[in-house]
């Protein structure tokens, strides 16, 4: 699926929506010759995988808030949004090896997710697993929070990793990685 987005629509079809599927938004503009290298191969690997996430195009001329919001200083510059913060990003017009390979990247199981799926396969942390489920993620990761103090220092690595996971699963923009990184270095160290 393409989105042409702007301004108006960008909140929902790109930060909502990204609560569902990943979105992977293409800044471009017409005059832009890398732009038009990058747009077909984008379009062709986003066929490839249909329905496995969704690509959104930008013309950062028609909308320069949003350009301006993401700090788009050179074009064509691709960000993909999971849960509505950026969790991958390029700049430039890159060879389709890359581009596939970045895609695969960003709609594979994260390190989270497979986590999460070992958790439910031996019932470690039901507590945990559920408040992720729910999308309570806050809870999740104070219950993280009180589980490091908990056990042996293998077990402190294994939530000290799962934590870590969950952060790249958020995006480093998000602001609960921000704010539990910090309370994960102060209950380690």
């Amino acid at each position: 699926m393409e989105l042409d987005i702007t301004t108006e629509t960008f909140e929902q079809e790109v930060l909502e929506r990204s609560h569902e599927l990943p979105v992977v938004v293409d800044f471009w503009a017409a005059w832009c010759a890398p732009c038009r290298m990058l747009g077909p191969v984008l379009e062709s690997e986003a066929a490839a995988r249909d329905g496995e996430f969704v690509l959104a195009k930008l013309d950062v001329d028609a909308n320069p808030d949003i350009a301006g919001m993401y700090d788009i200083r050179g074009i064509p510059a691709v960000k993909a949004f999971r849960n509505g913060a950026v969790v991958a990003e390029f700049v430039g017009a890159q060879p389709p090896a890359n581009v596939a390979k970045f895609l695969d990247d960003l709609i594979a199981p994260s390190a989270a997710e497979t986590f999460l799926e070992e958790l439910r396969a031996s019932g470690e942390l039901p507590d945990v697993v559920a408040a992720f489920d729910a999308g309570n993620h806050e809870h999740a990761l104070n219950l993280l929070l009180d589980e490091i103090q908990e056990g042996d220092q293998a077990h402190r690595d294994r939530i000290r990793e799962l934590m870590v996971a969950f952060f790249g699963h958020l995006g480093p923009e998000h602001p609960l990685t921000a704010h539990y990184r910090k309370r994960l270095a102060a209950a380690l160290y």
